[in-house]
C-alpha cells in the first residue's frame, strides 16, 4: 500500500485506534473490535508484548479488508524495520526521529512522529512528514492547534492523548485532520468486554461523521 493511500485513509476515517494491551491475544481482540466498530486505522504500540507478531497476524487476517495496521511507540530504526517487516503500513513515534523518518521514507511508509513545539513540527514537515501527531494532546488542547495553524496553515495534526467524546467537536473545529484515541475506546478490554470496545468505537466514528457533516 503506497504512502499516499495510507495517509488518505487515515484522514478519511478521522480516527486511529491506539492499542495497548497486556498480551498478544488481547491486542488482537481489541483491534478486531475497533475495526468492527468502524475504525479502519489501527495502531499497535510496541509497548505490547509481541507487538510485531500482533501486526503480522492482523495483516494476515485482514489482507482483504479495509483495515490499515500501524506500529506505535516506535523510537528507533530497528523497531521500525521490525514493524514494517511484520506488515505495518504506517509508523508512529512518541517523538520525531530523523533516522526513523529517513528509513520510513526509503520504505515508502508514512511516519507520524509525535511533536509538541512548533520547532519540532517545522523540522518534521521539512523532512517530508505529512501527518504529525500532536503529543501529548492532553497538555495542548484545541486552542493550541488554532495557534499553531496561524503561522503553519497547511500543517496536518493528529492529537493523541486527551481526546474524548466531550472535546471531539472542539478538536475538529480547531482544524485537526484526525485524532488518536486509546483508553477512551479500549478500556472495557481490561474486563474482557470487547463488545463494549466495539460500541465505543461505533460512537466515536458516528460522532466524527456528524461533526464533519456540520
Amino acid at each position: 500500500m503506497i504512502k499516499n493511500t495510507v495517509c488518505r485513509k487515515i484522514k478519511e476515517c478521522g480516527i486511529v485506534a491506539v492499542i495497548r494491551a497486556q498480551n498478544e491475544a488481547s491486542a488482537l481482540k481489541i483491534a478486531e473490535a475497533c475495526h468492527q466498530g468502524g475504525i479502519d486505522a489501527i495502531e499497535i504500540t510496541f509497548t505490547v508484548s509481541g507487538a510485531a507478531q500482533v501486526i503480522r497476524r492482523l495483516s494476515e487476517l485482514n489482507s482483504n479488508s479495509s483495515m490499515i495496521i500501524g506500529a506505535g511507540s516506535v523510537i528507533d530504526v530497528p523497531t521500525a524495520h521490525e514493524a514494517i517487516d511484520a506488515g505495518a503500513t504506517f509508523v508512529v513515534g512518541p517523538g520525531f526521529d530523523p533516522d526513523v523518518q529517513h528509513y520510513c521514507k526509503e520504505q515508502k511508509i508514512p511516519y507520524i512522529p509525535g511533536c509538541f513545539t512548533v520547532t519540532e513540527m517545522m523540522q518534521a514537515m521539512k523532512s517530508g512528514v505529512e501527518i504529525i501527531k500532536l503529543f501529548p494532546g492532553s497538555l495542548a488542547g484545541p486552542d493550541y492547534v488554532k495557534a499553531v495553524r496561524g503561522p503553519l496553515p497547511t500543517i496536518q495534526l493528529m492529537p493523541t492523548g486527551g481526546v474524548s467524546l466531550d472535546n471531539l467537536q472542539a478538536w475538529f473545529d480547531s482544524g485537526v485532520i484526525a485524532v488518536g484515541v486509546g483508553g477512551e475506546i479500549t478500556a472495557p478490554a481490561k474486563t474482557n468486554d470487547y463488545d463494549a470496545v466495539k460500541k465505543r468505537a461505533e460512537v466515536f466514528v458516528s460522532r466524527i461523521k456528524k461533526i464533519r457533516q456540520g
